[in-house]
């Protein structure tokens, strides 16, 4: 049973993964590749590692995967959103088609 729900977050994980590597190839601009490869880090990587680490049983490499998943869940979205903040602030545009520029309204 253990190895069925390991095998499940591993086999999501590389969904989250495929899904999020396509997005950043096909996204058209800087700020929806950010949000694709957020998707990866999150999505992907934590099942894959959380995925791993049942797999490996209950042992110091479960714990040490589980922190390593809790720490990419606090600090890929941060990362991210610092990142496409200062692509804003250095001028980077927006896709053509973008509905909405919130920061440029912040600044109104």
């Amino acid at each position: 049973m253990i190895e069925i729900i390991a095998y499940v977050l591993l086999g999501i994980g590389t969904a989250c993964a495929i899904i999020g590597a396509i997005g950043i190839l096909r996204f058209p601009d800087v700020y929806n590749r950010i949000h694709a490869n957020t998707v990866v880090v999150v999505g992907g990587a934590i099942f894959l590692v959380l995925g791993a680490g049942i797999l490996g049983g209950i042992s110091a490499f479960t714990v040490k995967a589980v922190v390593i998943a809790l720490f990419l869940f606090l600090t890929s979205p941060v990362s991210s959103h610092a990142i496409a903040r200062a692509a804003h602030k250095s001028g980077i545009k927006l896709w053509p088609k973008s509905v909405a520029d919130k920061l440029e309204e912040e600044k109104r």
